[in-house]
């Protein structure tokens, strides 16, 4: 006879060795699983406006006076010293006065005012919240992306996307609640505490799809197993789970347990038929940019955002390699060849969405860490700033063809209707149906959440919504 010691560690053992057939992420969510099913978290705690999130990352710190937020006393003042206090990362390094390089216009209805560096996300400017008044607490580029990504300064603590991933869970069993699209030319930075579940079970985190033959790692049967071997393992494994299932009908833990394993078996099918781009129309590829080098892998990977949200997927993010938005120096030169590479793409995915009748239930989220200051850093660069940066939002409940804050005339500090990361994070949960000082998890001896708003005092933003 087999005692339930032996049995639980043989099984361990036999999931341990079969990871190549199960898939790791799938096989991490049976195995980490304690207390919580997918999706049963807290659940939605009020009527959402948004069912999904698709958060376009920009690494770097994108500058906010060259793209959304248009400064003339920058052209006016420019070469002169800068008059007043700044927060500067690199002070030995600080120059003068440096205005934009570039050109704004209205765009639509709204009248919202963009660079001409980015003449598509201005056909969407309609469908836009543009927030020029976001603040942060700190300058350098690992602790801000924790503070933006999971609102605090500290490594470990659950990200947003791991927090909704918690909270709602995903509306397809097949696939996770949130993925993650990384860059195939490499990984950015701070690295996977980009979406990790911290704290939180590990079923929570971003399971990332990569480019390439493999997308997901280890969801393949390796090539050295050959079919029958797997419809061998199939089995016995079914065998194993209804025996236990039997001994315990009353355990929902354990049920729970087994149908999320079945979950990688399912992600073999889905996922491949999920990444065939071969149904979209030729329309379609123009539209992302798919015939053009600059824009291709962008545009590919925004067109597997709308393929994954179509599919139930309730959390979708894009990272970029390194940092490529960090204009230290070459301002100019560098805004120009980030937004050839990802405005084009960054607006179909909003024309997609909406054409589809999927953007009403699905925000779009665009923006970085920090923004940058007013002055020069070196000949043509541009330091960090904390103080203000610009970000976008579109679809889900939130304003269309609305601007929101201001900053000072520099572009250097936001001065009306500021919003911290920390009351981004609170809006974002509302219109997701969550309250923010209701998703909580025990931590430390005390509800742990998102926005920990003890300590933050993190509000709602109303007027960002409809």
């Amino acid at each position: 006879m087999v005692h339930d010691s032996e049995f639980q560690s043989n099984r361990r053992a036999f999931l341990g060795r079969t990871t190549g057939l199960l898939g790791t992420a799938a096989l991490l969510q049976l195995l980490q699983q304690e207390t919580h099913g997918a999706g049963e978290g807290p659940s939605a705690h009020h009527a959402p406006t948004a069912d999904a999130v698709v958060c376009l990352f920009q690494h770097g710190g994108p500058s906010q006076m060259d793209l959304f937020d248009e400064k003339p006393e920058l052209t006016k003042r420019h070469g002169q010293t800068y008059e007043g206090d700044l927060d500067i990362h690199f002070p030995n390094q600080a120059g003068r006065v440096l205005a934009s390089p570039f050109q704004f216009r209205r765009h639509g209805q709204s009248g919202i005012v963009l660079s001409e560096i980015l003449p598509h996300t201005g056909t969407i400017a309609d469908d836009l919240t543009l927030v020029r008044s976001v603040t942060t607490e700190s300058v350098d580029h690992e602790s801000a992306l924790r503070l933006i990504h999971s609102g605090k300064f500290e490594a470990g603590f659950p990200t947003w996307g791991s927090w909704l991933s918690y909270g709602l869970g995903t509306s397809n069993r097949n696939l996770p609640a949130y993925v993650v699209l990384t860059d195939p030319s490499g990984m950015p930075v701070d690295n996977v505490r980009n979406w990790t579940s911290g704290w939180l079970p590990a079923q929570y985190q971003g399971t990332v799809f990569r480019s390439g033959k493999s997308p997901v790692p280890n969801l393949a049967t390796p090539e050295d197993i050959p079919t029958s071997a797997r419809r061998r393992q199939h089995s016995l494994l079914r065998a194993l789970n209804d025996d236990q299932l039997g001994r315990y009908p009353d355990n929902a833990e354990l049920a729970a347990r087994i149908a999320d394993f079945e979950v990688a078996a399912r992600m073999q099918t889905a996922v491949p038929e999920l990444l065939d781009l071969s149904d979209e129309t030729q329309a379609t590829r123009r539209l992302y940019g798919l015939d053009n080098p600059a824009t291709a892998e962008y545009g590919t990977r925004c067109l597997i955002a709308r393929r994954l949200i179509e599919r139930g997927v309730r959390f979708v993010q894009l990272f970029l390699a390194g940092q490529p938005w960090d204009t230290h120096s070459n301002n100019n030169a560098t805004l120009r060849k980030n937004c050839a590479r990802i405005d084009q793409p960054s607006a179909a995915l909003v024309t997609d969405l909406k054409q589809r009748g999927l953007l009403d239930r699905t925000i779009v989220m665009w923006g970085g860490e920090f923004g940058r200051l007013p002055i020069s850093q070196g000949k043509d660069g541009r330091d960090h700033n904390r103080h203000a940066s610009s970000i976008w939002l579109a679809g889900g409940g939130f304003k269309r063809g609305y601007s929101h804050g201001e900053t000072d005339d520099f572009g250097y500090k936001a001065v009306r209707d500021v919003v911290t990361v920390h009351d981004l994070h609170a809006t974002l949960l509302y219109a997701l149906g969550l309250d923010h000082q209701r998703l909580t998890w025990p931590h430390d001896g005390r509800p742990g959440s998102l926005t920990d708003v003890v300590i933050t005092q993190a509000q709602v933003v109303p007027e960002l919504l409809t």
